[in-house]
Parts: C-alpha cells; sequence; structure tokens
C-alpha cells in the first residue's frame, strides 16, 4: 500500500488493516502529529495508531485532558498524513453511557479511522474501572455500531486493570473473555508485567488477536519474544513521544546547565528530517 495519503479508499485500508491481524505478527506505532507519522509511514510501517497522551502532550496538556472533538480532529490529520490505515486510541469513548461509546464509534469511523479502541478505565481516580457488567456493555454498543458501518472497522477492546494500580490478571482475563464475547475483533490489556502473563491473556482469548504494549519497560518484551508467546500486535502507545521529549529535556538541560551544545551530536539531520516531511522514501 503506498504510504502517500488519497490513493487507498477507506474501506481498502480496513481490509489491508484486518488482513494484518490475520496471521503473525506486526508493530503497529504511535506517532502523535502530522511530522511523525510521515516518518512512520515512510519507515515502512504497514498501520499507524493514534496515542492520546502523546498527542495531549504535544499541544501542552496532560494525559486525559483532550476532549472527544480533540481527538477526533487530531485522528483526521493523522488518518490524512498517509495512505496507512490507522486505529485510534479513543480512551473511554469519552462518556460513560453505551449510548456515548456507540456515537463515538461512528464519529469516529467519519473521520477515516478503520479501527480504534474502547477501554474500562472510567478516568476518575476514586473508581477507576468500571463495573464489569456496565464495561462489557460498553464494548457491546461500540461492536454494533462498528458493525453497521459499510466497512469492517476493527474494534479493540481494553482492560485496563493493570495501569490503574489493580494487579489483578484473573480479572483482566475474565473481563477480555466477556469483551470477545461481546464481538471485539482486537483485545489488549496494556502494562501486563512479563511474557508470562502475556501468553495467559492470548491463551485465555485465543483466537482473538492480542495487542501488547511494548513501551522499553519490561525488558524481554521483543517482536520475536512477543510473537512465539502468541500476540498479534504490537503497540508502543507514548513510548516514542516520551523518548523524543527525553531527547529534547536533555539538550536543553545541556544548554540551561553548562552552556554546552553536544546533544546536536545525535540528532537527526536536518536534511533527512526536511526529507521526510517532501515525502521522499527512507534511506536504508
Amino acid at each position: 500500500m503506498s504510504t502517500h495519503p488519497g490513493t487507498a479508499t477507506q474501506s481498502e485500508k480496513a481490509k489491508a488493516f484486518r488482513a494484518l491481524h490475520a496471521s503473525g505478527i506486526f508493530v503497529i506505532p504511535n506517532p502523535w502529529d502530522v511530522g511523525t507519522a510521515r516518518i512512520l509511514a515512510s519507515l515502512g510501517f504497514a498501520a499507524l495508531a493514534t496515542t492520546s497522551a502523546g498527542y495531549a502532550f504535544s499541544i501542552g496538556r496532560r494525559d486525559g485532558a483532550i476532549t472527544r472533538d480533540d481527538a477526533l480532529a487530531h485522528a483526521r490529520a493523522i488518518v490524512g498524513a498517509s495512505d496507512l490505515p490507522v486505529s485510534a486510541d479513543l480512551e473511554n469513548c469519552f462518556g460513560d453511557a453505551p449510548e456515548t461509546v456507540a456515537e463515538t464509534i461512528r464519529l469516529a469511523a467519519a473521520t477515516g479511522l478503520v479501527g480504534g479502541s474502547v477501554e474500562d478505565a472510567t478516568g476518575d481516580p476514586d473508581r477507576p474501572i468500571y463495573e464489569h457488567a456496565l464495561a462489557v456493555e460498553r464494548v457491546a454498543a461500540a461492536v454494533a455500531a462498528a458493525r453497521a458501518l459499510p466497512f469492517s472497522f476493527t474494534l479493540t477492546a481494553r482492560a485496563e486493570n493493570f495501569l490503574h494500580g489493580r494487579r489483578d490478571l484473573d480479572d483482566t482475563i475474565r473481563r477480555l473473555q466477556a469483551f470477545a464475547a461481546a464481538g471485539a475483533d482486537v483485545l489488549y490489556a496494556p502494562g501486563l508485567p512479563d511474557l508470562d502473563a502475556v501468553r495467559k491473556v492470548c491463551a485465555a482469548v485465543a483466537p482473538k488477536p492480542v495487542n501488547v504494549l511494548a513501551n522499553g519497560r519490561v525488558a524481554d518484551f521483543t517482536v520475536a519474544s512477543l510473537a512465539e508467546a502468541g500476540v498479534r500486535r504490537i503497540s508502543v502507545g507514548s513510548a516514542l513521544a516520551c523518548a523524543a521529549f527525553g531527547a529534547f529535556l536533555r539538550g536543553a538541560r545541556e544548554i540551561q546547565a553548562t552552556g554546552g551544545f553536544t546533544f546536536g551530536a545525535e540528532a537527526a539531520s536536518y536534511a533527512e528530517v526536511n526529507g521526510f516531511m517532501a515525502g521522499k522514501p527512507a534511506s536504508s
């Protein structure tokens, strides 16, 4: 599929995205703006996913402070950056009610997205995870909205226990199995602590594909090890955005603390970055 925008229809991108999950494993990296989306497309990735945190940071907000209108406008921009299929981090679909979840899926599809996620995190620190029955009802509403679309929207259902201090693998698996039974296409439990937990999740929901978050904090998470564990899709969430901010901070702190500028030795060249923005293919 071409990386240049405008040459593939939404239906074609949806079919290509669905096919990526059919066998083997693939990495779906997370750009946080149009420029990084173009770079990732030029590097040869087969699909892209948005990152709610990375996008929020890029516009000076905290994670979780993005509105639905913000997220949809951002998704439309990422979709327009290349011809690759794009799935979106839709957080909790910006509301508690199943009806709101369904509306968000319909609005997401209208931006050109071919996939998106619904999570069981409430956004309320006093009750961080939706009660089981409501969580399943919300996924079912998302599935119904996705199935009513004129193309194959790939719906990912997320169980967020491990990101909110609830290190309960059994409950996480029960939720993922219920989400699978409700019709979710892909299952995702971000924050799994090790490969053993990943293997258990993959086995519990098979043959449904599982997405795993590889954010650099678990040393034995590699494409090869996750493939062996049964994973079909790997995302990186805000990890690339935070890596970029890390380089920025190191450079800025060097200038501020020592008056030095050695950080430039590890920077991408002006010509390389400018070339990506001009749509030139990456050199090997």
